[in-house]
């Protein structure tokens, strides 16, 4: 059976947005079971655990004695045994992949910063003079993910594949800005978050959340 960990509770803020969702929306999209493993308190820190995920971070995955770690990485090693979530055919396949980078390494980064300053930092003068440039740099983002994306329904080859996935839970990092709307993304993200095997994911995470708190 494949064990995801995933945290057993988290800031207000963060629910919906840890990063377990991803590998729990790639398992609903491929229709495989799996099991969660809820880290207990101090649990992260631990020499089990950091021997499993070494930043003592989640997700951390286990499946018939194969465990990874990085929430990309994992999406990929279950994309590629899944033609729902990966194409079969090279070119459709790689486009896919390059999307999967693409939402981690050129769009999230600059997600990230911003979303640091205002959850963490907002009331510190640094955080505040540095803001504008950080929304400037997200809305450049933005704007060319748009112009990629064309107004079609899909990033790639017209149809829904991991890189749509991974893009999908880059920008509800931003859902305390207005910011994807403004970039014209909005229906993009509303027709992903739309798909039952989204909604699956999210909750089973929230189902955790909302049990450690009674």
């Amino acid at each position: 059976m494949i064990r995801v960990s995933a945290f057993k509770s988290v800031p207000p803020f963060a629910q919906g947005l840890v990063r377990d969702l991803r590998v729990r929306w790639a398992l609903e999209e491929a229709e495989r079971p799996y099991e969660q493993h809820l880290l207990a308190d101090g649990e992260k820190d631990g020499a089990d655990y950091r021997a499993w995920q070494p930043f003592g971070q989640v997700p951390a995955f286990r499946e018939n004695g194969l465990e990874l770690f990085e929430s990309g990485a994992i999406v990929l090693h279950i994309a590629e045994q899944s033609r729902a979530l990966l194409p079969r055919e090279p070119g459709p396949r790689a486009r896919a992949i390059q999307w999967m980078f693409a939402a981690l390494n050129t769009v999230e980064p600059q997600i990230q910063n911003l979303a640091a300053i205002d959850l963490f930092y907002a009331d510190q003068d640094w955080a505040k003079a540095r803001r504008p440039g950080a929304v400037e740099m997200v809305r450049k983002r933005l704007t060319e993910l748009a112009a990629a994306l064309g107004g079609k329904d899909w990033l790639a080859d017209d149809r829904f594949t991991a890189g749509d996935l991974l893009m999908t839970t880059v920008l509800r990092i931003l859902r305390h800005t207005e910011l994807v709307a403004e970039a014209g993304l909005a229906a993009y993200l509303a027709q992903c978050e739309a798909r039952p095997a989204f909604g699956r994911a999210l909750a089973a995470q929230m189902a955790a959340f909302a049990e450690a708190a009674n």
